[in-house]
């Protein structure tokens, strides 16, 4: 398809060590709780909020970790291409090549709530040329695209 290129996907310990390394190599720290948070963000399939990933991380824990300090690490996590925000639902996604940038494009199941996330270059070029052409300058674009997954139709 045209506008796409190959990733390197990772999954498991393999993604947990690419985002590290890509968050060290921006100049941020990997501390243990942004570990534990990236790695209870990695085993959701679908969005997760702030609060499903404190829960998880404070049960693993054994103490509670406030919702706050999530929504830090998460935006953290997002400004460093380590995770996807899914604007209409505030919910976020491990990224699972976060060494490669692009534009958010999720198609989002308004049955189920996943979501999935799709590259392409040609539609984030066109979006930021519309953004320009309006003398706005996109910092992060998002594109949601609202309807039924194959699963639910």
């Amino acid at each position: 398809m045209a506008g796409h290129h190959h990733h390197n996907e990772h999954s498991g310990h393999d993604l947990i060590h690419a985002a590290q390394d890509a968050l060290t190599k921006a100049g941020e720290q990997w501390t243990e709780l942004r570990a534990d948070v990236f790695a209870a963000l990695s085993t959701h399939a679908s969005p997760a909020s702030a609060y499903d990933i404190a829960d998880q991380v404070s049960a693993q824990r054994g103490k509670r970790i406030a919702p706050n300090s999530i929504y830090r690490i998460l935006d953290l996590f997002v400004a460093n291409n380590l995770a996807m925000r899914v604007e209409s639902s505030n919910a976020y996604l491990a990224n699972s090549h976060p060494g490669c940038l692009h534009d958010c494009i999720f198609l989002v199941c308004d049955e189920c709530g996943e979501a999935t996330h799709i590259d392409n270059d040609a539609v984030s070029k066109t979006v930021r040329g519309l953004a320009e052409a309006a003398d706005f300058k996109a910092e992060r674009p998002v594109i949601e695209i609202r309807g039924l997954c194959a699963e639910c139709r």
